[in-house]
C-alpha cells in the first residue's frame, strides 16, 4: 500500500518511519529542500510543496498518486490570516478527488470544542468559527464519497515535547485542570490502526482515556527529568476546562493505547 503523509513534521515523519517497518511505500511533503536529506536518509520519498495556499498542481497530483493520503499539516494564523488553512485545504480537494486515492485521514485538533467543564464525545457541539471544524466542514462535503477520516488529537506530548518544560520555574493558576494529551507514539499508532483496518467516513476523538490533572503531571516530570518546579497558585476564577471522551475510538476499533495515562508517558530530552 501507499501513503502520501502532507507534512511530514513531528506527527508526519514518525508515522512514515513506523508505516516503512510495516512494510508500506511512503512519501513525505516538507516545505523547503534543505529539509529532505532526513527523508531519504529514513527512505521516505520526499516532496517539496510549500501550500501558501496553492502549490503546483502537477506536484500535487504526483503526489497523491497513492492509496492513502494523510493531512497532517497545522493550522497557522498570525499574518496569514484565520483562513489560510481552509484555503490551503480547498486547494487540494479538487487534486484529491482526480486522484487514484481511495481514503484520506485529516488530523484536527479537541480545540474544535468549548471548554464548558463537561465532558465532549463527538456528537458535542462545536465551535462554528474553528478554523479546523471550517476545514473538516469542506472535507466531509467534498470527500465522503472518496473516504475519510477525521482525528481530533489532544495535546500531543512524548518526545521532546514535555509538559513541565513550558511551565519549569513559573507560577500557575492551572494546576487543577484535567489534561487531554496524547503520547506520540499513541498518535503514529492511531493512524497506523485506522490505515490498516480501513475505518473510514468515520470522526474519532484520540487521547489518553485518562485525565489527570497537569499539576500531577508536571510535578511528576520535574522528579523525573530535574525542572524546577512551578509555584501554583489558586485562580482568581474557575478556570473551564473539557474532558475528552475516547471511547468511541476504542469500542469501535479496537486500538489499545500504549499510553492510557499520561502520568506514564515517557520522553526522549536528556535530564537538564
Amino acid at each position: 500500500m501507499k501513503v502520501s503523509i502532507l507534512g511530514c513534521g513531528w506527527l508526519g515523519f514518525p508515522l512514515g518511519q513506523f508505516l516503512l517497518t510495516k512494510g508500506f511505500e511512503v512519501k513525505g511533503s516538507v516545505t523547503s529542500e534543505a529539509k529532505t536529506q532526513r527523508l531519504l536518509e529514513a527512505g521516505i520519498i520526499p516532496a517539496v510543496i510549500q501550500l501558501s495556499p496553492s502549490a503546483d498542481a502537477q506536484l500535487l497530483a504526483n503526489f497523491c498518486d497513492a492509496d492513502v493520503l494523510v493531512i497532517a499539516i497545522p493550522p497557522k494564523a498570525g499574518k496569514l490570516g484565520v483562513n489560510h488553512h481552509v484555503e490551503q485545504i480547498e486547494h487540494i480537494i479538487p487534486v484529491i478527488k482526480q486522484s487514484p486515492l481511495k481514503a484520506v485521514i485529516y488530523i484536527s485538533s479537541t480545540s474544535v470544542y468549548l471548554d464548558d467543564n463537561d465532558t465532549v464525545t463527538e456528537e458535542s457541539s462545536t465551535i462554528e468559527q474553528n478554523t479546523m471544524v471550517k476545514t473538516e466542514l469542506i472535507l466531509k462535503k467534498e470527500l465522503t464519497a472518496q473516504g475519510l477520516t477525521i482525528l481530533r488529537y489532544g495535546g500531543l506530548m512524548g518526545s521532546e515535547r514535555i509538559p513541565a518544560k513550558y511551565f519549569a520555574g513559573r507560577t500557575i493558576s492551572t494546576a487543577d485542570v484535567p489534561v487531554n494529551y496524547i503520547h506520540q507514539d499513541d498518535a503514529v499508532g492511531v493512524v497506523a490502526w485506522i490505515i490498516e483496518h480501513g475505518f473510514w467516513n468515520e470522526t474519532f476523538n484520540a487521547v489518553s482515556p485518562i485525565h489527570p490533572i497537569r499539576k500531577d503531571i508536571y510535578l511528576k516530570n520535574c522528579e523525573d527529568l530535574g525542572y524546577d518546579k512551578p509555584t501554583f497558585t489558586e485562580p482568581m476564577a474557575p478556570v473551564p476546562f473539557k474532558i475528552v471522551d475516547v471511547q468511541k475510538l476504542i469500542d469501535k476499533t479496537g486500538y489499545q493505547f500504549k499510553y492510557a495515562n499520561p502520568l506514564d508517558y515517557t520522553y526522549t530530552k536528556p535530564v537538564v
